[in-house]
């Protein structure tokens, strides 16, 4: 096996298979950044004496036929190279010479990867960001579309009180806006250059470490070379910890879609070819794509407890097992991205039942309107709720403000709820500006 520590002796194929795991598969999702990273750094070199004008050229051009290589798909990790800087590493000796050697100079493969990991998790909380935005985007615009047609409300699994589907569609919008923030945290923990503290305690080189920071666009430094290294494991974590919160509002919404396309509920349904069947029940159509993202979401929320825990009972400094998080971390951040995707697909095709309260069983649901009602014309609360309660337990309760209609036909504006946030002032407006101020970075 090619390694770069290599000082004439080599591990057993058994301990190389055992050390190396899955680097060679996940390493090729990191293989730009660490070329972006190399690139930076040799212009860094130049700067400071360790490379002429002309080697920076010439392993500049080298770099850039590997990137092209790279965004073409014909980059390959080599069977026996150990990681990605390794195999960059001797991509250049072998077409430059000599001369490939000299760019590991000042660094070392804790912070090269470091400084790849930032990169790649810049631009996969970005990715995020789009599509948390464009599934933000499609739940506003249903709480509009829908924000008259009522849907009853539940706690404890019990019929409570007046919902509207503008309310259920809104409240998942604001909770992709809290969830926002949490993207933001991650990518401001991400942003920050490790490269130049080397294995953690920098280098005796003059590194112009603002300058590679500045090339790469972080927008700060790790400036501390051990702090720098106390940082691997705490992007992964914070990037495991927003998407959590992103997967868990995700989890809730599945679960009601479950639920709501039941023939027991029935509010909701989409078309047959988004749901499936049965082999033996001709009848069924299946939730199975919220069923498997209510799964998923629960897999995604799992990844940062796993990362916790990797990344405990380790003094500072790098250890291998870190190399442990690619294998945690990176499929959880396809489920996220599939989950995300695949939620917005669902809702552009949703159909959502109208005259749901028509139904007898939700007779009860306007219990604390009446209950309302009375205190507004007079009677003590605490005397209006129990009139309202013995009438419910006789049978013969009646929800008088609807007079001369029928449940189904009241509307959020019938039912006089007009304080911030509910049924009848829904704040989608004010709800886009939270986003938009949670959304910039």
């Amino acid at each position: 096996m090619s390694t770069l520590w290599s000082k004439g002796t080599q591990a057993t194929e058994l301990v190389d298979a055992f050390t190396v795991g899955n680097d060679r598969v996940l390493d090729l999702r990191l293989a730009r950044y660490d070329v972006l990273g190399s690139k930076a750094h040799i212009r860094m070199l130049e700067s400071i004496g360790l490379l002429t004008k002309e080697e920076l050229e010439t392993l500049t051009e080298g770099l850039d036929t590997i990137l092209g290589e790279i965004e073409k798909g014909d980059f390959i990790l080599e069977a026996d190279v150990e990681d990605i800087h390794s195999q960059v590493e001797l991509l250049l000796t072998r077409r430059l010479g000599d001369i490939g050697k000299k760019i590991h100079s000042g660094r070392s493969r804790n912070d090269q990867v470091l400084v790849d990991l930032k990169l790649f998790l810049k631009d996969e909380v970005l990715k995020l960001k789009e599509e948390v935005l464009a599934l933000f985007s499609t739940l506003q615009k249903l709480s509009e579309e829908h924000r008259d047609v009522l849907l009853p409300g539940y706690t404890h699994g019990q019929v409570a009180m007046p919902s509207s589907f503008g309310l259920w569609f809104g409240a998942y919008a604001e909770a992709l806006a809290d969830d926002m923030y949490m993207l933001r945290g991650a990518y401001n923990v991400t942003d920050q250059n490790p490269l130049g503290s080397a294995a953690g305690y920098g280098s005796s080189f003059p590194l112009n470490r603002q300058m590679t920071t500045d090339l790469l666009g972080f927008a700060s430094l790790d400036y501390n070379v051990v702090a720098a290294q106390l940082s691997r494991g705490k992007s992964e974590r914070a990037v495991a910890s927003a998407m959590g919160a992103v997967a868990l509002t995700l989890n809730k919404f599945a679960a009601d879609c479950c639920m709501y396309m039941s023939p027991n509920y029935g509010f909701i349904k989409f078309p047959d070819e988004l749901t499936t069947g049965s082999s033996i029940m001709p009848h069924k159509k299946n939730p199975d794509v919220w069923e498997i993202m209510r799964g998923n979401c629960n897999r995604v929320m799992a990844c940062e407890n796993e990362i916790s825990l990797m990344c405990s009972n380790m003094p500072h400094g790098y250890h291998r097992d870190f190399q442990l998080l690619k294998d945690v971390l990176f499929p959880t951040l396809e489920t996220m991205h599939n989950c995300l995707q695949m939620a917005d697909y669902m809702l552009q095709h949703i159909i959502i039942k109208k005259n749901i309260l028509d139904a007898p069983i939700y007779d009860y649901l306007f219990t604390v309107e009446e209950v309302n009602r009375r205190t507004l014309e007079g009677m003590p609360f605490r005397d209006a709720y129990k009139s309202v309660g013995i009438e419910v337990n006789e049978g013969r309760f009646r929800y008088q403000g609807a007079e001369d209609k029928t449940n189904g036909q009241l509307t959020p504006e019938d039912l006089k709820h007009s304080s911030i946030g509910s049924l009848g002032n829904l704040c989608n407006d004010l709800i886009a500006v939270k986003m938009a101020k949670a959304s910039e970075f």
